[in-house]
């Protein structure tokens, strides 16, 4: 679907890094707007104007958009416009971040997860100490996006800290950086040893529940089928 979309636009709009994701047959013969990091809703509005004029527009988002991505901005800023001038809208599903990670893990996300997103430029990190209370203290698998930067540093030391005090220090701790992207490293260690240091914007997070535990190298979280059927044979 995401190909045909691409394939079929006119014109292409994204962010700088995701638009060089894009297959270079299907940006042939294209207008592409590319905007650097913070200019969401510029992108947004570029894309909804040269829609509304008539022009078959892909707005780029990387993972799915729906989850931290342009379709939530985009559909803002659609619902700001009038009626009468809104083109169509479409949000083409992709795969996300947390999936494309956990099954590099193995299977840390087959029972109940939470997702936080470590970034404080929209949400108060006081939201966010309190989100990750939350989930830590319901036994929740625990998802981090955007777990630290050049300018966050310590957000994703503090959310391990925490989970320290809610978990066995011997909780398995994925980290995933660049998914299925050139670059790609994957690193699991005990909740005790997690470092902190290793991730970046493009790391992925993922901090096992009180039941997660390790086969081989793989993550996994038991859904419950052994208490219910006998699984040994």
């Amino acid at each position: 679907m995401a190909a045909t979309a691409l394939a079929e636009a006119e014109e292409i709009v994204g962010y700088t890094a995701y638009v060089d994701l894009v297959p270079p047959a299907l940006l042939a013969g294209k207008a592409v707007t590319a905007t650097g990091m913070t200019g969401e809703v510029a992108r947004c509005r570029a894309a909804l104007a040269a829609a509304a004029s008539g022009r078959r527009v892909a707005l780029v988002s990387s993972g799915d958009a729906g989850v931290y991505g342009m379709a939530g901005l985009a559909l803002e800023l659609y619902e700001a416009m009038d009626a009468a001038a809104r083109p169509a809208f479409e949000v083409v599903p992709g795969i996300p971040a947390v999936c494309a990670a956990a099954a590099l893990l193995g299977a840390p996300l087959t029972h109940d997860f939470a997702v936080v997103s470590l970034s404080d430029l929209l949400t108060p990190m006081e939201a966010i100490r309190r989100r990750l209370e939350a989930a830590l203290a319901a036994d929740f698998v625990l998802v981090l996006y955007n777990p630290r930067s050049r300018r966050r540093e310590g957000h994703l030391a503090e959310a391990l800290e925490l989970a320290g005090r809610h978990r066995h220090p011997d909780t398995p701790v994925g980290m995933v950086k660049n998914a299925f992207r050139p670059g790609q490293e994957l690193r699991v260690t005990p909740l005790a040893r997690a470092e902190a240091a290793f991730a970046d914007m493009l790391t992925l997070v993922v901090v096992g529940n009180a039941s997660t535990r390790l086969v081989g190298r793989s993550m996994l979280t038991p859904r419950g089928y052994a208490e219910k059927y006998a699984l040994a044979e």
